[in-house]
């Protein structure tokens, strides 16, 4: 080490400044990487740690997935009608809610709940054999929950007598899958009233503006 009260004092003052100045980028060197450290560890942290907002998104994404693999309704209905075709009525089953409404038109009470559906159903396929098909002529698509549908009976391929008619389901999601939850089935009737059918709207219309209180038996 040099003794500073040997040298001039300009030499002094030169020292006494290069001094000064070595300590001065050591503080700021160290300063830098103490920033640089506190950068990395902040970032880590975003990384591992995300926020809540990141977190609802993630799990929104999620559940948009889940939602996708759902088949649609009309795939359900469709399904719906194979099963009845194919008499399988164990591949009926699960696509039904257990809570579920049926009616039929032709029939004077909807049939509630799951098993009293299926018991029909299966009375149905038990009077007729698998040549007697149910063809679908449209199907609507546009809703998530709820579908409208035009069928006919076919016979080896050919137009049953009086066999046209639409249906309309709703349906739920249950754990994760969709089921149908009320289905109404009208039938074209054999016996076809024409105009005369309108007659008889007028018939009891008149009736029910002349004596209102027959509403309430209705």
């Amino acid at each position: 080490m040099v003794n500073s009260t040997l040298l001039p004092s300009s030499a002094t003052s030169t020292l006494f400044l290069q001094t000064n100045l070595t300590r001065t980028l050591t503080r700021v060197y160290y300063s830098n990487q103490k920033s640089l450290i506190a950068k990395k560890r902040n970032s880590k942290t975003l990384i591992t740690h995300p926020s809540i907002n990141q977190t609802t998104r993630i799990a929104a994404l999620s559940e948009e997935k889940a939602v996708v693999s759902i088949d649609s309704a009309s795939d359900i209905v469709r399904n719906f009608y194979s099963g009845i075709n194919n008499h399988d009525l164990g591949s009926v089953e699960d696509l039904i809610a257990e809570k579920c409404v049926y009616e039929d038109l032709v029939f004077p009470q909807p049939f509630v709940g799951r098993k009293a559906i299926l018991k029909f159903f299966k009375k149905f396929t038990d009077s007729i054999s698998k040549d007697l098909q149910f063809v679908i002529d449209d199907i609507s698509n546009e809703d998530s929950l709820a579908v409208g549908a035009t069928w006919h009976l076919e016979w080896k391929g050919r137009p049953f007598p009086f066999s046209k008619g639409c249906s309309f389901y709703r349906l739920e999601v249950v754990n994760g899958k969709k089921q149908i939850i009320y289905g109404r089935d009208s039938v074209e009737p054999s016996i076809k009233p024409g105009e005369t059918a309108l007659v008889a709207i007028k018939g009891v219309t008149w009736l029910l503006q002349r004596f209102p209180q027959l509403a309430d038996r209705l």
